[in-house]
């Protein structure tokens, strides 16, 4: 049953990407564009998901379990390494030179249309960079 409630939510964040426009990737790239024609729009859309986090953090640390789970589940490693540091830069670069992270190129590639190809490249390099991960387990 629980997974219903997965499925809202990620239809929840497909529709507020969207709403907010973090699907275009030239406002992405206008973002981190500080030197040019810079658009803090994504910063507006960090902060509210930022906002949200903190308050939803703030009650979940007041709970002894999650509503729909036993455990609450907490990463096992904590220090900062060469695998977190390269692994954060590749994400940045991919972010930077494509103007899709997971989410919204996802949400793109759902809503495919007019011949635009650049969120099916980007999927396709993300599945692949996980196989790869997971094969040669870096």
């Amino acid at each position: 049953m629980s997974w219903i409630f997965h499925f809202a939510c990620g239809l929840l964040m497909a529709f507020g990407l969207g709403v907010s426009g973090m699907t275009d990737p030239s406002k992405v790239k206008g973002f981190l564009d500080v030197t040019g024609a810079w658009n803090p729009a994504l910063a507006f859309v960090m902060a509210g998901a930022l906002a949200v986090n903190i308050l939803m953090h703030q009650i979940a640390a007041r709970r002894k379990k999650p509503l729909l789970d036993q455990d609450f589940f907490k990463p096992s490693r904590v220090s900062i390494d060469w695998r977190l540091i390269a692994g954060s830069a590749a994400f940045g670069v991919g972010w930077g030179l494509g103007g899709y992270c997971p989410g919204p190129g996802l949400v793109s590639l759902a809503a495919l249309t007019g011949g635009q190809f650049g969120p099916l490249v980007f999927v396709a390099g993300m599945i692949a960079g996980m196989w790869a991960f997971k094969v040669k387990k870096i």
